[in-house]
């Protein structure tokens, strides 16, 4: 009820207010989730007036009578009815551009403190009695309360807004919020829950003129769920960033950063939480990180049997460099983290050197990259190098010097894994020559590299017989060989899919192995277009290339596969 109530017996002892005798005379009436002075209010040894009076007087407030005072329409806009129930105060009034703002208990700082960061003025606080408070918001705040509220408010219940604000980075959503939760607390958790339930990779809280807007990228499109109050911007993203336990509810101005431990249901998820500042106030996006999806295997990341059967060769090579290769959502990390997962056994030290680290994997020594202390990929590279691994994962190749140390170590019997932003297999080659590495040590380091695409799949609930159009079949340069045993298929759309036809999104493939006579062409300096057009003939099947046999297995569709290779139509 009071923040700190020894501190408060004191004070209404020394006042006059309370004596010895009334403490003990309460204590064999006082109930078990009663505090002493709670008993001594309902026993009428004590009135709400002297409490807050002295308390008041302790902090150096003005105490309000609330029943003599009108608050004005705008005044009680200042404060939204949800920040208001969860602090239980109410704003009395204006000076100048500072705000009024009658609370009950002075010593609760942290309450005094959190409302300075979740209100857009600078208060001054006066003192009243809680009964008064609560009064006052019946009285403000009428049309925009429940009737739970409401009846909470009338019937003298204490806790209008509980729930737990400690932060410390988890929370549990899987079994829904109790009634005594906040309503931010519970509008926070109905958008995670909701984003689960949705199979959402992403959820963005975007603040627009008029709105807050909820979207959530879902098979990376992006949909538009709900729309809130824009009112209610703030006391959403503060309640996030509490949920991180480590960024600032104060700061407003700069980028922050955070992580967040989820249970939902059976299952674990981390989300990598982020906040811009726009001119319509902070806009949050929130990473779902399934640790479920470190369990995938090569057949769960799209790969047909021929393929699968030749990166399978490829990530259990004793040395060499292994590049994926694509633009940034077209799951690289998910494939390097699957062949960690298919090749990590006990007889291999496997470590890896990440920015960030999206998922925590046993039995695997993961270093996160900490530019502003020195920590770089080179940094951790020649560390680790120190640690005698047998395989080790780059996060990126951005530069030449992380890219030469990677090189080194594959070439003294360490097998690499990295990725490059590059559109296709090929173009790596050139990417890493503009960085600066000799081509000679390219031929010589780079085992394969392989270019990959997410295409949305079919919908297993809702697919069945389609037709390919005129248009699509010249689009992939189908010939009538290739469709006499098509299975081409779609999905019509359903509930579970969001009547999208599509379900789920696996990868479509490129991979060019460096075999001796692609070393020649590297080594040769041949362009980009050269090296492309002779390892197809050497066998290389271009990202548009699996996506059709992918089209013709009715796994997906004409359109996602042209949609996702736009640039590969050769």
């Amino acid at each position: 009820m009071y923040a700190n109530e020894e501190f408060l017996i004191e004070l209404l002892m020394e006042s006059g207010n309370l004596t010895s005798a009334d403490i003990e005379a309460a204590r064999p009436h006082k109930k078990a989730q009663e505090t002493i002075i709670e008993t001594l209010l309902k026993s009428g040894k004590l009135s709400e007036d002297a409490v807050a009076k002295q308390l008041a007087i302790s902090s150096g407030m003005d105490f309000i009578d609330l029943s003599k005072i009108e608050v004005d329409a705008s005044v009680a806009a200042a404060i939204d009815v949800d920040v208001a129930l969860r602090y239980k105060v109410v704003p009395v009034g204006f000076n100048g551009t500072n705000l009024y703002i009658a609370v009950s208990d002075p010593l609760d700082f942290d309450t005094l403190d959190s409302l300075r960061h979740v209100i857009q003025y600078e208060p001054e606080f006066v003192c009243s009695t809680q009964t008064q408070i609560k009064q006052c918001m019946m009285d403000i705040y009428s049309g925009e309360l429940s009737a739970e509220q409401l009846r909470e408010l009338s019937t003298g219940k204490v806790s209008v807004a509980g729930g737990d604000d400690s932060g410390g980075g988890g929370i549990g959503v899987g079994d829904g919020s109790s009634e005594g939760d906040a309503p931010i607390i519970r509008l926070v958790h109905q958008i995670l829950q909701e984003a689960y339930q949705n199979r959402a990779s992403d959820i963005h809280i975007e603040p627009l003129e008029n709105e807050l807007q909820i979207r959530y990228r879902i098979d990376g499109a992006l949909h538009k769920i709900a729309s809130h109050p824009r009112r209610l911007m703030s006391a959403v993203v503060s309640r996030i960033k509490i949920m991180t336990g480590s960024m600032s509810i104060a700061e407003k101005r700069l980028p922050q950063d955070g992580r967040i431990q989820a249970s939902m249901g059976d299952r674990d998820l981390d989300l990598r939480v982020s906040t811009v500042p726009t001119s319509n106030g902070e806009s949050v996006v929130m990473r779902i990180l399934d640790k479920q999806s470190l369990m995938l295997g090569l057949p769960q990341l799209g790969f047909l049997s021929d393929d699968q059967e030749t990166f399978d060769q490829l990530i259990r090579l004793p040395d060499g460099i292994l590049l994926v290769t694509g633009p940034t959502g077209s799951g690289k990390t998910t494939t390097l983290y699957a062949c960690l997962n298919t090749i990590n056994k006990s007889d291999r030290k496997i470590i890896t050197v990440e920015d960030p680290v999206e998922y925590l994997m046993s039995g695997i020594n993961q270093v996160q990259v900490k530019e502003d202390v020195g920590m770089t990929f080179a940094a951790a590279l020649r560390a680790i190098l120190r640690q005698a691994p047998n395989i080790i994962m780059i996060g990126e190749i951005r530069d030449l010097e992380t890219a030469s140390i990677a090189i080194n170590a594959s070439l003294t019997g360490h097998l690499v894994f990295s990725t490059l932003h590059t559109n296709d297999a090929p173009s790596a080659v050139a990417r890493l020559a503009d960085i600066g590495v000799k081509r000679f040590l390219i031929a010589s380091a780079v085992r394969a590299i392989t270019a990959q695409r997410l295409v949305r799949f079919n919908c297993p609930d809702c697919i069945g017989p389609a037709v390919l159009s005129d248009k699509d079949i010249r689009s992939l340069k189908l010939d009538a060989s290739q469709l006499a045993d098509a299975e081409i298929k779609a999905g019509t759309g359903c509930r579970t899919c969001r009547n999208t036809g599509y379900k789920g999104r696996k990868g479509i493939f490129e991979i060019l192995q460096i075999d001796q006579e692609v070393s020649h062409l590297i080594n040769r300096n041949d362009s980009t277009p050269k090296l492309r057009s002779r390892a197809r003939e050497l066998g290389m099947r271009t990202l548009r290339e699996d996506g059709v046999r992918k089209v013709l297995s009715g796994l997906t569709t004409a359109s996602e596969v042209v949609r996702v290779t736009m640039g590969d139509s050769d």
